[in-house]
């Protein structure tokens, strides 16, 4: 499966790739899962959309809320089948 890259550009660092793995949205915000990997086992995130509509670029924040990443984890392993969070 041919995964989306997309380049994150922190404001206090190098630009790093990620590939999307899946989005979803909750109460009308925007998350996506994204990993380090293209192919294989890799580092896993899930990112909550900040933006504003009328924002040209997006601005995506790491979730570290426990209670928060536990129901998206939920949520993205129903949406798909081989994906499972440790």
């Amino acid at each position: 499966m041919k995964l989306d890259k997309i380049t994150f550009c922190p404001d206090d660092g190098e630009p790093v790739d990620f590939f999307v793995l899946e989005q979803t949205t909750v109460g009308g915000i925007d998350y996506i899962l994204v990993t380090d990997s293209e192919e294989g086992d890799g580092e896993a995130l899930i990112l909550k959309d900040l933006s504003a509509k009328e924002d040209s670029d997006a601005l995506y924040e790491i979730v570290s809320d426990d209670t928060e990443l536990a129901a998206l984890a939920d949520i993205f392993e129903s949406l798909l089948d081989d994906v499972s969070f440790e």
